[in-house]
């Protein structure tokens, strides 16, 4: 009898914390159409900058939801001699930019630059209020030639717990994985440089880069612990995954919020 007791017990206490720990997972997985990833190139020491910033941010209030586009906010580094230093820039985002330029053909890199879809859209903020949509309409109406999954954990210790898995479609070979952390509700006093004295907002900025990570098979994946951004709320923090082709098109994107978040 008391054997029964203990068998009965231990079953309960593992099925708590089986259900517990599903409980502190949130994942989800791209849709059957291809969302659109939109990348902006900014930087805090860039005067033309925050107009573009503020064309990102207004994304989450236009209607537009994250099956439709997942927004980026890359700082690049390459304005920081001339006063300010960026907080938010690392080299590795003027990289990325200087290989999306190249691709297009284009030698020259600039602030602030918008890709979509792995394409350059020009015009400015003003051209911008009307290419986006359509851009992102045009993606959107394209059948996903990848599927991504997305699973995190509960933060501990700083530190975020990441599955992401991803296999693309039989016509779409070649490419790589790519892994961001992005934050929303930043704030910079500027106090220097050409936005000195002024108080910048920054939504979607990516604040950990992980990858490339090749396909193998037509799959890759990744399970790892992030670092999370020091006093970072849960609810402004999110996880962007997307696959991009050796060509540079993105062949599907997606974007998870931290659990409870």
């Amino acid at each position: 009898m008391k054997t029964s007791i203990l068998a009965v017990a231990a079953l309960l206490v593992c099925s708590a914390v089986q259900a517990d720990t599903i409980a502190q997972t949130c994942s989800k997985h791209s849709p059957a159409h291809t969302v659109a990833l939109l990348e902006l190139y900014t930087s805090e020491g860039c005067d033309s900058c925050p107009p573009a910033d503020t064309f990102v941010s207004g994304l989450r209030g236009s209607g537009m939801t994250s099956e439709q586009v997942v927004p980026l906010s890359m700082h690049v580094d390459y304005w920081d001699y001339i006063g300010w230093k960026d907080l938010f820039a690392k080299a590795a985002f003027t990289e990325r930019q200087r290989w999306l330029s190249n691709n297009a053909g284009s030698r020259t890199i600039y602030t602030p630059e918008l890709f979509i879809g792995g394409h350059e859209l020009r015009g400015g903020v003003g051209g911008w209020r009307g290419a986006v949509p359509a851009a992102v309409k045009r993606i959107n109406d394209r059948p996903a030639r990848a599927d991504i999954s997305i699973a995190l954990g509960r933060p501990a210790a700083g530190n975020l717990p990441v599955e992401v898995s991803a296999i693309t479609t039989q016509d779409a070979q070649s490419g790589k994985l790519f892994v961001a952390v992005v934050e929303n509700g930043l704030r910079s006093v500027v106090k220097a440089g050409e936005n000195r004295g002024v108080t910048l907002k920054h939504d979607y900025v990516v604040r950990q880069w992980l990858g490339p990570i090749a396909l193998a098979d037509r799959k890759a994946s990744l399970v790892t612990n992030v670092p999370l951004p020091s006093g970072a709320t849960a609810g402004n923090l999110g996880v962007v995954a997307f696959l991009q082709s050796n060509q540079g098109e993105i062949l599907q994107a997606l974007m998870q919020p931290l659990c409870g978040g």
